[in-house]
This record gives C-alpha cells, sequence and structure tokens, in this order.
C-alpha cells in the first residue's frame, strides 16, 4: 500500500509531495504518463466542457498536456518540459486561477520517479512558480497543497500502479 510522506515546506511559492509506491520505477513511470486517464478524477477535475474521458501527456520535450472530451474534443493543461523517461518529467500548468486555460501562465509541475532498493519507487512532486498567480496565489497553493490536494491525485495515481504491478499487466 502507498505511504505518503510528510515534508516540512514553508516555500509560499510551491507545493511538494511525496508518496512512496508499491511498485517498480517503469511501472510508476508507465501509469503516470501513459495511464493518466485511468487514475485522474477526470469527471471533476476537468476544464474542458465536454466529458472528459482521457487525460494525456505526449511523450516528449514540447508535447502537449491535455483532456480528452467524449466528443473528440480536446483541452489544453500544459506542455512538457522535461522528458526523462523512468526518472523525471517537468510539466507546465497553464490553467489560471479561474481554471481557464492559459498559455501565458507557465507554473511548473516537477515529477521524479525514484527506485528504492526493496523495488517500490518514491515520487516526489513539486508544483513551483505560484507567484504567476499573481494576488490569487496563497488561494491557488491551498487548492493544490489542500483542497485540490496534489497528495489525493498522489495516492489515487499510487493504487493504479500498485494494481498494475500486482496483475503484471501491462
Amino acid at each position: 500500500m502507498a505511504e505518503q510522506i510528510l515534508l516540512n515546506w514553508t516555500d509560499p511559492n510551491s507545493v511538494r509531495k511525496v508518496i512512496k509506491v508499491q511498485a517498480p520505477q517503469e511501472v510508476a513511470w508507465r501509469v503516470f504518463t501513459e495511464q493518466m486517464g485511468t487514475w485522474w478524477p477526470l469527471a471533476v477535475y476537468k476544464i474542458g466542457k465536454a466529458t472528459a474521458v482521457d487525460a494525456i501527456i505526449e511523450p516528449r520535450v514540447g508535447g502537449r498536456w491535455y483532456e480528452r472530451g467524449d466528443d473528440g474534443s480536446t483541452c489544453d493543461w500544459g506542455s512538457v518540459l522535461a522528458w526523462e523517461p523512468k526518472t523525471r518529467l517537468v510539466l507546465s500548468w497553464d490553467i489560471n486561477a479561474d481554471f481557464q486555460y492559459d498559455p501565458g501562465l507557465k507554473t511548473e509541475i516537477e515529477i521524479r520517479f525514484i527506485a528504492e532498493k526493496d523495488g517500490s519507487t518514491r515520487v516526489e512532486l513539486e508544483h513551483r512558480r505560484l507567484d504567476r498567480f499573481g494576488d490569487r496565489r496563497d488561494e491557488m497553493r491551498t487548492v493544490f497543497d489542500q483542497t485540490g490536494d496534489w497528495g489525493q491525485l498522489l495516492a489515487s495515481f499510487a493504487q493504479s500502479a500498485e494494481a498494475s504491478a500486482q496483475s503484471g499487466t501491462r
């Protein structure tokens, strides 16, 4: 079972979350980057008008990060800033405080996948540059840290990764 790790982090311009996932690094990477639609709560965490059916990260620097609707429409969330398979992913988060796409916003989410000796993976997430939300920074920091909570999203991801590792599915 995934284990959330508490951090003492006080930078007002970033949120950090760490979780230990009972899955190998390769599986954790694959589930996070190729199967986001299986663990991201698309019914509530979406910005398009259509019913969201998938969340997609294009596997390359400069690739899009977006949701796909049941009508075939797409709605951008950000882009891939760094793509280092199995170890590190950096995404721009281009969704403003009104939850609308804003390509100029460019906050960043860095996710590191660290293989542990016991075969598990330590996943470290940092959402930074929150100062780009301007006078709504504190509001958005609360959303990412507590109410919308990257920790809850990582727990959902961990469940999917652990299930994938246990079943041996690709």
